[in-house]
């Protein structure tokens, strides 16, 4: 106790020293060292906060800025491109399926099943509507509801509907495949909204006391307009609206992530006006934008925002499922990342990846599997279903396709140049 006594007397000597104006460093110091020395001899580590040891305010003092050493909350996202839904696909799931329901596709997806289940946020595309009639394909198609259901149950959490096939089955269609998704437990559907005060209130999901505002957007709906008497919203590229929801939610939010199905189909580059988007969804306070549409995958790159920071952006990640006719179409990946939050600090990410996947189907069309492209063998290669229409495929063209587009920095190292 005598030591104590001794270091109190010492505290008061500073206090008194450095009690006119603003604690200088020196004092801040001393101060520092005064409260260890209470702490190791009482074992009460609290400190009054001028004591605390807190970064300096980048904006004059005036908002609360988390300690240092205050814990960081990381949660997973990965995200899936394109779901596209062919006649071959409907008769794998028709042949897999073993009572319950009468499609199964959760097979298709096995082997990437673990990825999508593990994440805290999973994505998908879902490119087809759902309406619950008959099976439709190119060019208007229309899945069964089983889909949604086995997507679900795989683990994806969001689910996109905003693409240019989303009224492919008019008015009836579109609205039934909003309700479908609206009616599902445990899914957040974006893209899709009953009207424009629907599509005004921006998604957001809390996972572990982190906040995400979900927006979607499409480019196009292959020149189908809505009808005046549909009960549909269609969320086409506006520069205001992207504005304007980015700051409806900025206050309330960690991150925001928008979803936005545009650029050139069999395109591995961006063009130029998915980059001038990019831009405007940077600078209004996106931090990711996931891209998809091009059937093809695109660049990862960080982009530069008018307030300093760099936004995310994933311009295609090419198709996760479709059958279609040549190779690069068969090319696709998962993207994941790490979503971080410290206190009450702007969510950030790291730890990017694109985990590069095939998608399979044999040449009499069925088989339909997604694979990871580390397990694509030479065997499946020699017989894919491309080669129905004349077209071969190997691992060797889908590296080629990789390396040339997704930089080295976002790759497993097993894929890098």
């Amino acid at each position: 106790m005598k030591r104590l006594f001794a270091v109190l007397a010492s505290l008061i000597m500073m206090i008194s020293l450095f009690s006119c104006g603003k604690k200088s460093e020196v004092a801040s110091g001393y101060g520092d060292l005064i409260f260890e020395s209470i702490e190791k001899e009482t074992g009460d580590a609290t400190r009054p906060p001028e004591y605390q040891n807190q970064p300096e305010s980048d904006n004059g003092g005036n908002e609360t800025v988390p300690p240092a050493d205050a814990p960081v909350t990381t949660i997973t996202f990965a995200g899936c491109g394109d779901n596209i839904i062919y006649q071959g696909t409907i008769w794998e799931a028709l042949a897999q399926a073993n009572g319950g329901r009468a499609y199964n596709f959760k097979p298709i997806y096995s082997d990437v099943a673990g990825m999508i289940a593990s994440a805290d946020v999973s994505y998908i595309n879902q490119e087809t509507v759902m309406d619950g009639g008959e099976p439709s394909y190119y060019p208007c198609f229309n899945s069964p509801q089983d889909l949604g259901y086995d997507l679900a149950e795989l683990g994806f959490d969001v689910v996109n509907i905003a693409n240019n096939h989303m009224l492919d089955r008019g008015g009836s269609g579109i609205t039934a495949t909003v309700e479908f998704w609206k009616a599902m437990q445990g899914v957040t559907m974006i893209g899709g909204n009953r009207d424009r005060a629907d599509y005004d209130e921006v998604e957001i999901i809390d996972v572990n006391g982190i906040r995400i505002a979900l927006l979607s957007f499409c480019e196009m709906t292959n020149g189908i307009t809505i009808g005046n008497d549909w009960a549909v919203w269609i969320p086409y590229l506006d520069e205001n609206d992207i504005k304007n929801q980015c700051a409806s939610v900025k206050d309330s939010c960690d991150l925001i992530l928008c979803s936005v199905h545009w650029g050139d189909e069999g395109s591995f580059k961006p063009n130029e006006e998915q980059r001038r988007w990019a831009k405007i969804m940077a600078d209004a306070g996106v931090d990711v934008i996931i891209g998809t549409h091009p059937h093809v995958i695109q660049p990862i790159e960080y982009i530069d925002r008018a307030d300093g920071g760099k936004t995310l952006c994933a311009f295609s990640l090419g198709n996760f499922m479709a059958m279609q006719a040549y190779d690069f179409n068969m090319l696709g990946g998962i993207i994941t990342f790490d979503i971080n939050k410290r206190g009450d600090e702007h969510a950030y990410i790291d730890n990017v990846l694109f985990t590069p996947t095939v998608y399979y189907f044999a040449q009499n069309w069925y088989g339909s599997h997604v694979y990871f492209l580390s397990d694509f063998t030479d065997y499946l290669a020699s017989t894919h279903g491309i080669g129905n229409y004349g077209n071969g495929i190997s691992n060797a063209s889908l590296r080629g396709y990789l390396n040339d587009t997704i930089s080295n920095e976002f790759l497993p190292e097993e894929f890098r140049n």
